[in-house]
């Protein structure tokens, strides 16, 4: 949760340095569970809507105020969500040494994949030209030096 905090206050639009995996999967976790529960409401709206069209009901009447409120908050949480999102992805492609102009491949087929596949890799050991390593770990120790180095 500290971490979904962090990219909301501390890291709203810093495009700038690294994100270890924990920071950023913990984030998509936690976003990908609230916009889960926001559009539960939304979604048995949908759904009571598409049975009134095949009754021949009229469905403007299932769209009452509450379920604008519901959309209105979806929609706001969206919004403000976008730009850490956006943050945390370019953040993380840093720290495994790609641009954040990578991201841009969900824009094309199959390209979502490949992005995945950068925001799984470990960290680039070492300072690359985004920042020190996020992890603490130099190019010279191997992390199971590094942790035999701290005990």
């Amino acid at each position: 949760m500290n971490d979904y905090i962090n990219a909301i206050r501390n890291n709203y639009a810093n495009f700038q340095g690294r994100a270890r995996r924990r920071e950023y999967w913990m984030y998509t976790l936690i976003n990908a569970i609230i916009t889960f529960v926001l559009a539960i409401p939304i979604s048995g709206v949908l759904m009571g809507l598409a049975m009134q069209t095949d009754a021949g009901m009229d469905p403007s009447a299932a769209l009452t105020g509450s379920t604008l409120i519901f959309a209105a908050i979806y929609a706001l949480y969206a919004l403000a969500t976008f730009i850490p999102s956006l943050a945390i992805a370019v953040r993380r492609l840093h720290d495994t040494g790609k641009s954040g102009w990578w991201y841009l491949l969900n824009l094309v087929p199959f390209g979502s994949l490949v992005v995945l596949v950068f925001m799984v890799l470990d960290s680039e050991s070492g300072s690359n030209k985004w920042g020190p390593n996020p992890k603490g770990l130099t190019g010279s120790a191997t992390p199971a030096q590094t942790s035999v180095q701290n005990w």
